[in-house]
């Protein structure tokens, strides 16, 4: 199955968009600021692969599970998906870790739990 990775990248970009309305963690909650650093990353991570690419570093490995698209050589088409999905990743992540701890610092003190006083 040529699309199988295609697709559960796909999935996988999708279930970060649902983890993101459902918790307003990035673009639900700014959406020119996570468009922007989404943006960046995925162009830093791009960038690094065309370098590593043209060093000869990186190369694209042959699978029947790949759409043997490719957006430059070496560069399948994937890897976009894949770049895009690790950045959202790391953007909802960071944003939900804020969250909470935020939730976190912001509960009531407990009399003789959190305020050191025994009574």
């Amino acid at each position: 199955m040529q699309v199988a990775y295609l697709l559960t990248l796909l999935a996988s970009l999708g279930a970060m968009v649902l983890l993101d309305a459902r918790f307003r963690l990035s673009f639900w909650q700014n959406p020119v600021r996570a468009s922007v650093v989404l943006g960046a990353g995925v162009a830093y991570f791009l960038l690094w692969d065309l370098f590593g690419i043209g060093l000869g570093i990186f190369y694209r490995g042959e699978t029947d599970l790949m759409t043997g698209l490719q957006l430059a050589p070496e560069l399948p088409v994937e890897e976009l998906v894949f770049l895009t999905f690790l950045c959202y990743l790391t953007l909802n992540a960071v944003q939900g870790a804020r969250l909470l701890l935020g939730r976190r610092g912001a509960r009531p003190a407990r009399p003789g739990v959190d305020d050191g006083t025994h009574g």
